[in-house]
């Protein structure tokens, strides 16, 4: 079982991580992240503007997931993935991962994360006070995804 969803409005990790834990006894490791809207390299970041073609999108989350519980023994699995107009500080996305065991969990939400950052199609485009630019894939992003073949 896997729960994804693209949204524009924010998300509780504790919510999220107690609807997998609910009722259940044969979790034994359950690995949460969330990434953050951050103002790095002192841009001055106002904003970032997440786009999406939504049909497409939430498609290749559902592969990254089904491809996740092929390669680890997950009992179940979460991303959260926002879109829309964002600020400094504001999550953009929560990964949680459930196994019985933390290897699993701790591996697969990594794997989850690198395989958002290169094949999720989201567009961005950083606002500042001074430009507003779309953002470029970034290379460790894709030499992280090359180490997982």
């Amino acid at each position: 079982m896997a729960k994804i969803c693209v949204q524009s409005q924010d998300f509780n990790m504790a919510n999220e991580s107690q609807l997998i834990r609910q009722g259940r006894q044969d979790i034994g490791a359950i690995v949460s992240f969330i990434g953050l809207v951050r103002d790095f390299n002192d841009k001055s970041l106002k904003s970032m503007t997440l786009e999406h073609y939504p049909a497409m999108t939430k498609l290749e989350l559902e592969r990254i997931a089904d491809e996740a519980k092929k390669r680890w023994p997950l009992q179940d699995l979460t991303i959260i993935h926002r879109h829309g107009e964002l600020f400094p500080g504001d999550q953009i996305v929560l990964v949680i991962t459930a196994s019985a065991h933390r290897s699993a969990a701790f591996q697969a939400a990594s794997y989850v994360m690198d395989f958002l950052k290169t094949r999720a199609p989201f567009w961005k485009k950083e606002k500042t006070e001074d430009t507003n630019q779309w953002v470029e894939a970034k290379h460790s992003d894709e030499t992280a995804t090359k180490d997982w073949s």
